[in-house]
């Protein structure tokens, strides 16, 4: 998404074809892209661009005082703002990796109904069920949506490979085989001939679950919480592990990276956010 003069070799921005707004009155550079939108959107629900934008409040209105946005493609940017302009709202017609940028973004910036919206798409996609343990562990949502996940993997043949053990973590992995032995034990006293998990009775093996994994919580608490403690990599299989109300978001708002042939920076106090000045030329 960027263009280079042949001569110079500089990398020069452009406008989002589609999320450049003529009315629009913030705007942002992700990475050589230019992006105008609607700043009520993002002040009107997420307390992290609340917070950081309240400091330069008269920024960010051209592309001469732009904010950069780090740590994050011009692609998946625009993915996360097709939410809030999908013609026709058709949100079915996204695909899982689709839904997966908007639940990490919306997760990492605190949009909590965007997460809530993201849940629910993921719910409606048929996935892998070890991929979509593995997702729900990391992001923290609610795992009594997982149910059918766990059923699936008590009642399959055979125990969990090495690498689907890795991507569900320790605790999934235990509390599995806990499971299977529990439901096998209630097939033994059934006085069933030659007991296989088969034998379980449906309605037993959702009880063992339940109390296995504690699935008794309330499911809108248990998800919008993961919006508060964001874990971006690493085994979060274990829900809670962090004090509620410590966030770990990364700033959303950085200081870009120089370029001497068109930028100026200039800081605004200790907050995240940085002023960006960019000179007419490269703009297309």
């Amino acid at each position: 998404m960027q263009t280079a003069d042949s001569q110079t070799g500089v990398s020069h921005v452009q406008h989002h074809p589609e999320f450049y707004l003529a009315d629009g009155n913030i705007t942002f550079l992700v990475e050589n892209t230019f992006f105008r939108v609607y700043r009520s959107f993002f002040e009107r629900e997420s307390e992290v661009f609340i917070r950081e934008l309240a400091q330069v409040a008269q920024d960010g209105i051209s592309d001469d005082s732009a904010f950069q946005v780090e740590d994050v493609t011009s692609d998946d940017f625009a993915t996360f703002l097709w939410v809030w302009y999908s013609p026709k709202y058709r949100l079915d017609r996204k695909s899982s990796d689709n839904w997966l940028v908007i639940l990490e973004l919306s997760t990492r910036w605190q949009f909590l109904e965007m997460r809530e919206l993201a849940i629910d798409q993921l719910q409606n996609l048929k996935m892998d069920p070890v991929e979509k343990i593995s997702i729900y562990n990391k992001y923290e949502i609610d795992r009594s949506l997982l149910l059918p996940e766990y059923k699936h993997l008590c009642t399959r043949e055979g125990q969990m490979s090495i690498e689907e053990g890795e991507k569900v973590g320790l605790f999934t992995v235990l509390a599995i085989h806990q499971a299977r032995e529990r439901a096998m034990n209630s097939a033994v006293a059934k006085e069933c001939r030659s007991p296989t998990l088969a034998d379980v009775d449906d309605e037993k093996l959702e009880e063992i679950l339940k109390d296995i994994f504690n699935l008794n919580q309330d499911s809108t608490t248990a998800s919008r919480r993961g919006a508060d403690i964001y874990a971006p990599s690493g085994d979060t299989d274990s829900q809670g592990v962090q004090a509620q109300g410590q966030s770990n978001a990364p700033p959303i708002i950085g200081t870009p990276r120089p370029d001497a042939s068109r930028t100026t920076n200039r800081p605004f106090g200790t907050g995240w956010v940085s002023w960006v000045f960019h000179q007419g030329e490269g703009v297309i």
